[in-house]
């Protein structure tokens, strides 16, 4: 009976941490903290140096966990990575995610061996660990703070921290190799198997995508259960590229990308079933790291590893990000951004473990100043991160909310499926004549009614309109359906087409623009800014002046707003050319002419 009460004391423990960590992250979106740092914190706590006293040192569970919780981390990143979206910054991610990583570790590897008086090896190794960015670290501050970046950066960002954990892996799995070669193993038998690993991961991985793709389509299982069948299935993935010798964590994003890009049936559900599941994933990796690590044992450390967390954060990750992206034409600006939003995560920590599991040699500084890179990382770039974005003018201007979505699965069939949107007073729909040709209307619900599209006649705020859409279609419809309201102030929204020439905007409005993009039509310049893959909401500012892709057609812009903004002292004759053209019409009209250029001189007669 003792034995019983123990297990169900650690699981009501265990409970109570999870319950703790979960609510934590109000704290940390309400203040803006870093929600990593906030679960390595309770993990400390708890620990055996904090109030709870708890001691933890058992690095093969840790192992296992970080393990299962970092392949479900990766397949959902790659889950959400869109081939499609990765013109013009899958090559300079990829470069970050490969020749970036060697990079910084050669270069903080060096440092840390000479300021810790380690052997090169050992010094490698430790940049190993801590040469890569953390993902959830850096998308949940930008999520968290409203922050919309320029496509092409956060594109960059967001492909290279997807990426860059498996080559981090590949590096420190070698090093840790060649540290303990004395075993028997030459260098050139680990550089062998480490290529291995690779060729035997990437091959399991996109196999096992098309696997997990093809049983979803072709086996019907009972409703609710597809999710929890994909996650069984990363898992399961991930084990059997490790007993086959080859990188699991290579194996299981791949598969999400191959998963993420094909029509799968229940995908929607899969995703939001992911969303909650990798959630649940970082609390436990990051309470399990933060009982890992004793406080006490870092001071000896503390200056050194200070030392290594500012070369890193100040010279060896700006240093590999500019060798990287400057062959891409990246400006400098943008150069400085990605260079600084380097963070490091649970994933450094959980590589630092390695060393300890595999007895290598200072296994216990190596995990040390893993630890405290990582705070000083999240601790100094976490917080600057939105606003160096908005400083350096890489902080696209966000017009829309975010939209609520109901999406129906339609057995059968996997080319459309059926969306649901509720229709506010401020959503872009009720400006166009109707949807989108490939979006199919089915009925509309009207004061508790029912209604087919026929008798619903024209959208009002306070429907909910019901859509068959292809999948990779479905997001431009959120654009129609996102609200505008609580956008920043302005003189209102001038409805422009897609083929007005910008060099009218600029004579009317005395718009700098490039060079290259002053002969280019509205439509040309949104395509030359996104990459041919604009999207409804997508912005591009011209100081005061915002021009927003209002209907995207076969990704083409075909009607955009121009916004100007509000200094909150124009005259009633300014606001009156507002509600003068409320009316959608081309920017060639007469009237809109006039309100423009009536609004361009005061503005620069109130600037002068």
């Amino acid at each position: 009976m003792d034995s019983i009460a123990v297990v169900n004391a650690v699981v009501l423990f265990g409970a109570a941490l999870l319950l703790v960590g979960i609510l934590s992250s109000l704290v940390a979106s309400r203040f803006g903290a870093p929600l990593l740092l906030v679960f390595l914190l309770i993990g400390m706590l708890t620990g055996v140096d904090g109030p709870g006293g708890v001691s933890f040192e058992d690095y093969r569970l840790t192992y296992m966990v970080g393990s299962i919780a970092l392949a479900i981390i990766l397949f959902d990143g790659g889950l959400r990575t869109r081939v499609s979206h990765m013109a013009g910054a899958l090559w300079p991610a990829v470069s970050l995610a490969t020749a970036g990583v060697v990079i910084t570790a050669g270069l903080i590897g060096c440092f840390a061996a000479i300021v810790l008086n380690l052997s090169w090896l050992q010094g490698l190794l430790i940049g190993a660990t801590i040469a890569s960015t953390d993902a959830a670290a850096v998308f949940f501050l930008i999520r968290a703070s409203g922050l919309q970046l320029q496509r092409r950066v956060g594109a960059t960002l967001e492909i290279e921290s997807s990426t860059n954990d498996p080559v981090a892996v590949f590096l420190t799995v070698l090093l840790v190799g060649l540290a303990t070669a004395a075993s028997g193993h030459t260098a050139a038998d680990i550089i062998s198997h480490f290529l291995q690993e690779a060729v035997i991961g990437a091959a399991a991985g996109v196999a096992g995508g098309f696997a997990l793709a093809f049983v979803l389509n072709r086996v019907d299982l009972p409703s609710g259960l597809h999710p929890l069948f994909v996650v069984t299935g990363v898992v399961a993935l991930f084990a059997l590229a490790a007993v086959l010798h080859g990188s699991g964590f290579l194996a299981v994003y791949l598969a999400g990308i191959v998963v993420g890009n094909r029509q799968v049936r229940a995908l929607p559900s899969i995703i939001a079933f992911h969303d909650t599941v990798t959630w649940l994933c970082q609390i436990v990796m990051f309470l399990v790291l933060g009982l890992l690590v004793t406080p006490s044992e870092m001071v000896r450390t503390l200056l050194p590893a200070l030392a290594i967390a500012v070369g890193l954060i100040f010279v060896a990750r700006p240093l590999a990000v500019a060798l990287c992206l400057a062959p891409f034409g990246f400006s400098r600006k943008e150069i400085g951004f990605v260079g600084w939003v380097g963070l490091r995560g649970a994933v450094s920590i959980f590589l630092a473990a390695i060393p300890t599991l595999a007895k290598a040699p200072n296994a216990d500084v190596i995990f040390n100043v893993a630890f405290v890179v990582v705070i000083v990382s999240l601790i100094v770039q976490g917080w600057t991160l939105t606003p160096l974005a908005k400083r350096l003018g890489l902080a696209v201007r966000k017009t829309v909310r975010s939209v609520q979505r109901v999406e129906i699965d339609l057995p059968g069939q996997l080319a459309q499926e059926m969306v649901g949107y509720q229709v506010t007073p401020h959503c872009p729909i009720l400006f166009r004549d109707s949807v989108p040709k490939w979006a199919k209307p089915v009925f509309v619900v009207r004061e508790s009614a029912i209604l087919d599209p026929r008798q619903a006649g024209a959208l009002k705020p306070g429907d909910y309109g019901y859509f068959l859409a292809a999948p990779e279609r479905v997001a431009e419809l959120d654009g129609l359906f996102a609200s505008t309201e609580g956008a920043r102030p302005s003189l209102g929204e001038f409805p422009l087409r897609g083929e007005t020439a910008l060099s009218v905007l600029v004579g009317m409005y005395g718009l700098v623009v490039p060079p290259d993009e002053a002969e280019l039509t509205v439509a040309g310049v949104f395509a030359a800014r996104f990459e041919n893959e604009p999207t409804v909401g997508d912005t591009l500012d011209f100081g005061a002046a915002t021009l927003i892709a209002r209907a995207v057609d076969d990704g083409k812009v075909v009607r955009a707003g121009l916004r100007i903004e509000d200094e909150g002292e124009q005259d009633e004759t300014l606001r009156g050319a507002e509600a003068s053209q409320r009316e959608p019409s081309a920017l060639s009209g007469a009237g809109l002419r006039d309100a423009i250029v009536r609004i361009t001189s005061a503005a620069r007669k109130k600037a002068g």
